[in-house]
């Protein structure tokens, strides 16, 4: 397999098992440098912070998810080097015909605009409105219509890969195409804005941060939520904040919970969030979920059958960014197997990508994450016990424990405080007929899942 290829299809796997912003972040510029005759593949990153990173935090994903796809990789290595000049030459080009050069990834993915953070991909003409995002969309287009009076800050929340940074980049793009170079517009991920703040602190060049973040007309940060509990964050950010809002400057934040439910969170930023206007993003329904489907087919020049594509909108009821990743999949399968792909092909597809990154995934470490989620401790959640601010935690453990790990009722039962298999089941249950109408409990999931996933 052409090492581009084979990296752009582990891309699309390890796409999914992360926040869009996060994606971006580290793997912007990264590609597949060398492959030994002994099966060690070489991983050439941009930068040596973003190599340490990779290495460190993602690299048991990056070569489960390189085996699955080639089972002759033994070893994976990483090393910094920038693109070739051709490479760089096509990251600058417009998107060419996926049926004129299929071998050739131009990983369009990381076409950012390097002033602005922003992808040109995402625009409004792009993005599915339904009901569940429509207010969150017109909020949105109000905005560009008078920055920062109307509706300023502007704060979108909602469960992971639901479209938050789709709708975010939409209006900066917008804001860019409107006014041009007149309007200076930042988006950037939260965990990106906390690591600025790190290297200036250690550098001593907190001025320039402070001057490059507060000069600029919008703002916009992702995943706002990552920044609770680090307290020179939060503190730098309570400032940028001001410093904006008090000069009629627009901020826009998303978050995976709206500000009142992000209890590490200083009480003096959840203030200053809640006095804008507050809008959510739920799960789409299932005619949205066809049309996102069409819609990406249509941009990826992709045909499939109608039948495959109801399957995926039946089966893929939670995640946009899922149904994205197996749509990839179904791309490598087309392009490269040169396979037709059939309903039964997409069925394996779905459950490998909505199943693999949790296979190594154990019991305490799903209690653990629950436990600290709801700041509980794990002998709270396994005791006899029945506080109300208690209950929910330990059923929606005992759900994921069935859910992710596919345990039996008797083995979830004994692992949470020796229950009997019935109240096991109930749990499992009632969180299951739960999550088809409860939004917040579908986010606290949502967002549960994400860090089980990053351990």
């Amino acid at each position: 397999m052409e090492l581009d290829q084979l990296w752009k299809s582990a891309l699309a796997e390890l796409e999914i098992q992360m926040t869009q912003p996060n994606f971006l972040t580290w793997f912007k510029n990264s590609r597949l440098l060398d492959r030994s005759a002994d099966g060690e593949l070489v991983i050439a990153l941009s930068n040596n912070f973003a190599k340490e990173w990779v290495e460190n935090k993602y690299h048991k994903s990056i070569f489960e998810i390189l085996v699955s796809l080639d089972d002759s990789v033994r070893k994976v290595r990483y090393t910094v080097a920038s693109l070739p000049a051709e490479s760089q030459k096509a990251h600058g080009e417009g998107k060419k015909e996926r049926s004129s050069a299929p071998q050739q990834a131009t990983f369009d993915e990381f076409k950012i605009d390097p002033e602005t953070n922003l992808h040109p991909k995402y625009t409004f003409k792009s993005y599915i409105v339904g009901s569940s995002n429509e207010l969150a969309y017109a909020a949105s287009l109000a905005v560009i219509k008078d920055m920062g009076k109307k509706y300023n800050p502007l704060f979108i929340y909602g469960g992971s890969g639901l479209g938050k940074t789709h709708l975010m980049q939409s209006i900066g793009n917008q804001i860019r195409q409107t006014h041009g170079n007149n309007l200076k517009v930042k988006y950037i991920p939260s965990e990106k804005f906390v690591n600025d703040i790190v290297f200036s602190i250690k550098n001593r060049r907190m001025e320039d941060m402070k001057r490059i973040y507060r000069s600029v007309d919008v703002l916009i940060i992702d995943d706002i939520q990552f920044i609770a509990g680090k307290a020179a964050s939060e503190e730098e950010f309570f400032h940028t904040f001001n410093a904006l809002y008090d000069n009629d400057k627009q901020i826009i934040l998303s978050s995976d919970r709206p500000p009142h439910e992000t209890a590490i969170l200083e009480e003096r930023l959840r203030s200053r969030f809640s006095s804008g206007m507050i809008v959510d993003i739920s799960y789409p329904d299932y005619e949205m979920r066809l049309a996102i489907i069409k819609k990406k087919l249509e941009q990826e020049g992709m045909t499939v059958s109608d039948q495959v594509a109801e399957f995926i909108a039946e089966k893929m009821q939670r995640n946009i960014r899922e149904i994205e990743g197996v749509l990839k999949k179904i791309m490598f399968y087309q392009d490269v197997k040169g396979v037709e792909v059939t309903k039964s092909i997409v069925e394996e597809i779905i459950d490998k990508t909505t199943k693999h990154s949790f296979k190594n995934v154990t019991p305490n470490q799903v209690m653990q994450v629950v436990a600290n989620f709801f700041e509980l401790t794990e002998k709270e959640l396994t005791d006899q016990g029945r506080r109300k601010e208690v209950v929910e935690p330990r059923q929606i453990a005992m759900f994921l424990m069935k859910d992710l790990l596919g345990m039996s009722y008797s083995d979830i039962g004994y692992k949470m405080g020796k229950r009997d298999h019935s109240t096991v089941m109930h749990a499992c249950d009632k969180i299951s007929t739960l999550l088809t109408s409860d939004q917040k409990l579908g986010n606290k999931i949502t967002s549960i899942k994400e860090v089980i996933n990053s351990k």
